[in-house]
């Protein structure tokens, strides 16, 4: 299984509090990042693309609001699936590091 890139990573994970539309996500992403990832709408509907052709994410419903059609995404199960092995993946590489950097005293808190 290849690496997640991390905008992919975040669009999952926001996606993981339930459906939500691309400017909804686009907020979302920059809160969880504190700020450091910030997505533009394009990225956001070609990764979208992506994800929805990868089986990660589907469309779930569509809204009209103030004449403009608001699509909602969801994750799907095989998201759920991936984004929790690469929270796994994330948490080892993390938990290795804060070792190493303990063993040197380099790791903050025990």
């Amino acid at each position: 299984m290849r690496q997640m890139q991390e905008p992919t990573f975040l669009i999952l994970t926001a996606l993981a509090a339930g459906p939500q539309h691309g400017y909804g996500v686009i907020t979302d992403v920059e809160r969880i990042s504190d700020g450091q990832v910030r997505l533009r709408a394009g990225t956001l509907y070609a990764a979208f693309d992506r994800l929805q052709a990868e089986g990660l994410i589907a469309e779930d419903r569509e809204e009209i609001v103030d004449g403009r059609v608001r699509r909602y995404y969801r994750l799907t199960g095989d998201g759920a699936t991936r984004l929790a092995a690469e929270a796994e993946r994330l948490r080892r590489h993390a938990a290795a590091a804060t070792q190493r950097l303990r063993a040197i005293g380099a790791g903050g808190p025990a």
